[in-house]
């Protein structure tokens, strides 16, 4: 298979998803996008999508990538042991009722050739998580308003950052998956088999997401 890859530096990837207070949302994009943007960046993190659910409005999700695990220590030891997270981490924490669902990966297929941006532009985004057992590769996608922009697998190593948990004892295979409109989207699920699926979300890129 060939997928391109959001971030070609990038060979670990955190996919994280944050369950909210009702309501706040929005208060916390506003202060990520305003503090933990450039803040993350100078630490040497990679921020790939900063994304609204579609179906959830108390779900925030968000990708970030590193050079490899040891860097990934180095840059998260960097960025929270830092002042930005130390002046705003109450705050941003106040709007979470749980910030653990988190997935360790490494990236699946081929580099877009030439490192051309894999951007959505406007069109509908969704993310689907499936058992590794189930498939190997993310499907065949025999339409034209449909595109995978991006695809994960688990990465196994051992989590150099315990201060932050990560989900263990899962296999699974991730990808992104960029549609022209809703009847594209429509039009491909009925013919995709939803066995071993875990989560199919709807994603709405926020104003500073890398994924436009």
């Amino acid at each position: 298979m060939s997928v391109p890859s959001p971030a070609p530096n990038s060979t670990v990837v955190e996919l994280r998803q944050y369950t909210l207070h009702p309501g706040r949302r929005d208060t916390l994009i506003a202060l990520f996008e305003r503090e933990f943007v450039e803040s993350q960046e100078a630490a040497g993190i990679t921020l790939i999508g900063l994304f609204r659910d579609l179906d959830d409005p108390d779900r925030f999700v968000w990708l970030r990538g590193f050079a490899d695990m040891e860097q990934r220590r180095q840059a998260l030891t960097a960025f929270y042991d830092g002042p930005v997270w130390a002046a705003h981490c109450e705050a941003a924490n106040a709007t979470m009722i749980d910030s653990d669902d988190v997935l360790l990966l490494q990236p699946h297929g081929s580099p877009r050739p030439g490192g051309k941006p894999w951007a959505g532009g406007d069109r509908l985004l969704t993310l689907t998580v499936q058992a590794l057992d189930t498939a190997l590769d993310p499907p065949a996608l025999d339409h034209d308003g449909a595109e995978i922009l991006a695809a994960w697998v688990t990465n196994p190593a051992e989590n150099t950052f315990p201060r932050l948990p990560v989900r263990e004892g899962e296999r699974v295979l991730v990808w992104m998956t960029a549609y022209a409109d809703e009847a594209a989207l429509a039009a491909v699920a009925a013919g995709v088999s939803d066995a071993g699926v875990m989560q199919r979300l709807r994603l709405a890129p926020t104003a500073r997401s890398r994924v436009r």
